[in-house]
């Protein structure tokens, strides 16, 4: 399959609710996606980053200018298929963000050529996943409340509460007391304690939750495997797990009970993927993290939770938990608290013609000649 262009597009959506976590609130999806174009076909790619690096060292702007400058040319005009991708672009250190977008986008045009699935590619095995939802620091008690109960409404049965220093105990005990023992609930720290939190994090144990995520700094493994010693309630690492061989090692070290693998963040799904072999050799649960991705993400990670490790349900989300309006069909929750997998090649969507050009915000194609020389 030879590679013959790549085109770059930026695509604006504003949220339907500003979304707070303990690294910043967002109020739009400004997405970069890919499109992969071969002599066979053509696909689909979105890279995670948000604009400014606060979530991580990547952000939109480098990850535009590292596709454009050192991701792509290696690629272009030659033959390739997207398990040579990786070791191709390896040269280039870090970037997990943009290379998973480029290598999405070849796999999806690689797949679609031979009218396969990403879940089947992947080895899924369900045809619907269980869903969660991922619900934002609010101002005020009353206003989460509200907002959990919309969401119960809608159909989810796992609630995920965005926690920080000073917006932790209150808020869960609030939600906790107000919506009943039997309610699937966890909370999401993003990295926003230190080693003194030891001993107030422990005091969740009160709760009953599901899992605890990403308590300390990424790099911080000696408090999670502090945390994970003290309390009962189950650990989770997110920011930490950036490859299986670092999902290996945390799991060897004491350091988690259980994995978010959000694919973006790992370098794509054929790592996300290896990662899911490492826990599930480890009997360790994975669940699949989201980065509030357009539909085109959010295909390719039902995709990926269809494999038989993601037992807990992911941050996946009906397409109106974010947006009045998608750039794909709108995906929906059932009301078993579920999400249908796509079946079709590929990551199984395509953008919508209209709502693509609507949301664009910014495009640039990269021609094979524009490298090749």
């Amino acid at each position: 399959m030879k590679l013959t262009g790549i085109e770059l597009l930026r695509v604006e959506l504003p949220l339907v609710t500003p979304f707070r976590t303990s690294f910043g609130i967002e109020h739009s999806r400004n997405a970069l996606l890919v499109r992969a174009v071969t002599d066979v076909g053509e696909g689909w790619g979105e890279c995670v980053s948000i604009d400014e690096p606060s979530f991580s060292s990547e952000y939109t702007d480098g990850a535009i200018d590292v596709l454009r400058r050192f991701l792509i040319p290696p690629l272009m005009g030659t033959d390739v298929t997207a398990i040579e991708v990786a070791p191709r672009i390896a040269a280039i250190k870090g970037h997990r963000m943009a290379k998973a977008a480029l290598e999405t986008a070849i796999l999806d045009a690689e797949l679609r050529s031979t009218a396969t699935s990403l879940a089947s590619r992947l080895g899924g095995i369900a045809s619907s996943v269980p869903v969660g939802v991922s619900v934002g620091i609010r101002d005020t008690l009353p206003e989460l409340l509200d907002e959990v109960s919309g969401y119960i409404e809608d159909g989810y049965r796992r609630i995920k509460l965005k926690i920080e220093p000073g917006w932790d105990l209150v808020p869960v005990r609030a939600v906790r007391d107000h919506f009943g023992p039997d309610l699937m609930l966890q909370v999401d720290a993003n990295t926003a304690y230190t080693p003194v939190d030891l001993r107030h994090l422990v005091k969740l144990d009160d709760f009953g939750l599901t899992l605890i995520e990403q308590p300390f700094d990424e790099e911080d493994m000696r408090s999670h495997i502090r945390l994970r010693a003290m309390s009962s309630t189950p650990i989770c690492l997110d920011e930490s797990v950036v490859s299986a061989r670092a999902a290996a090692d945390a799991i060897i070290m004491g350091a988690c009970d259980i994995v978010n693998i959000k694919p973006g963040r790992v370098g794509g799904y054929l790592e996300a993927a290896r990662i899911h072999d490492v826990c599930a050799a480890h009997g360790i649960p994975v669940w699949c993290g989201g980065m509030v991705e357009t539909g085109i993400g959010r295909a390719a990670n039902l995709a990926l939770a269809a494999m038989p490790g993601f037992v807990l349900p992911g941050d996946i989300s009906a397409s109106d938990r974010y947006f009045d309006h998608d750039i794909t069909e709108p995906f929906v929750v059932d009301s078993g608290s579920a999400m249908r997998v796509p079946t079709g090649p590929g990551i199984g969507v395509d953008p919508l013609p209209d709502a693509l050009a609507a949301a664009t915000t910014w495009r640039e194609w990269i021609p094979a000649t524009d490298s090749a020389g």
